[in-house]
């Protein structure tokens, strides 16, 4: 694949995987409004695999405990605050998981990779998400998360298995739906990426493994280093912004390439 094309998937992915504007709409229109050839599933997992890297530099430390209470939490004992924070983010996978898994299986995935489809989740979510955070109240932080709450957020991340929805923007939508403030709201989005991408990149590795060849997996790792650099880039603004700043920005932007691709997809 040309450097450029391998580049420019990275930084697409990178960027967009953690704003909610939809990582998997923009790769899926990439080949298609532009006539480069698809990437393929390979490229598409390093790139996980990369952004994937990123969120978990960024969140270390909340990482770090989730990670030690996961051990307490396979004890049967929810006594500490990363033993809570293990089990939420375990609670808020499974719908993902179980919907993604069917969806693949079923093939249904790929009946939806359209740019119509993609226009009117633009369109919709970004409103919807304009909706939650105006009218959401801030009175809840990350400290705050329950089991109820990460079931809520983890139903509302698996309707952005629909591309162009984006799962960081579907997934901060619900959280501040229920009152937790922007930064936290993002925050729990982002960890809850973090068991969500793995699985994903186990899903299409899965289907990869086999026909890797060398070539591929050095233009792989080269589109996983790319990613991972956007993506702790694109993370680090969006978390300081929101301390000052709303999410209308990236609602204007979905709205308005939402718009163009509905006129795109039915002119």
């Amino acid at each position: 694949m040309p450097l450029f094309q391998l580049i420019l998937i990275a930084l697409i992915q990178g960027i967009t995987e953690f704003l909610p504007i939809s990582s998997s709409g923009h790769l899926i229109l990439l080949p298609g409004l532009t006539g480069l050839n698809d990437q393929g599933q390979l490229i598409d997992v390093a790139v996980h695999v990369g952004t994937l890297g990123a969120v978990i530099v960024y969140f270390w430390s909340d990482v770090r405990s989730a990670l030690a209470g996961l051990g307490r939490l396979l004890r049967g004992r929810v006594d500490t605050p990363g033993a809570r924070l293990a089990l939420g983010l375990v609670i808020a996978t499974i719908p993902v998981v179980i919907v993604g898994a069917f969806l693949h299986l079923t093939g249904i995935d790929e009946s939806l990779r359209s740019v119509a489809v993609i226009g009117w989740t633009m369109l919709i979510f970004g409103l919807v998400l304009y909706w939650a955070d105006q009218r959401g109240a801030e009175h809840k932080t990350a400290s705050d998360w329950t089991w109820g709450d990460a079931l809520k957020m983890g139903l509302w991340q698996a309707v952005s298995l629909i591309p162009g929805t984006s799962r960081s923007g579907i997934t901060i939508t619900g959280a501040r739906q229920m009152g937790y403030n922007r930064e936290d709201a993002a925050r729990l989005a982002m960890l809850m990426s973090i068991p969500t991408i793995f699985a994903s990149a186990v899903l299409l590795g899965a289907d990869v493994v086999k026909e890797a060849n060398y070539g591929a997996v050095h233009d792989a790792a080269l589109a996983a280093l790319f990613a991972f650099g956007s993506a702790l880039l694109a993370l680090t603004l969006m978390m300081r912004l929101l301390r000052s700043v709303s999410f209308t920005p990236y609602v204007i932007y979905r709205v308005i390439l939402g718009v163009v691709l509905l006129v795109y997809a039915y002119s």
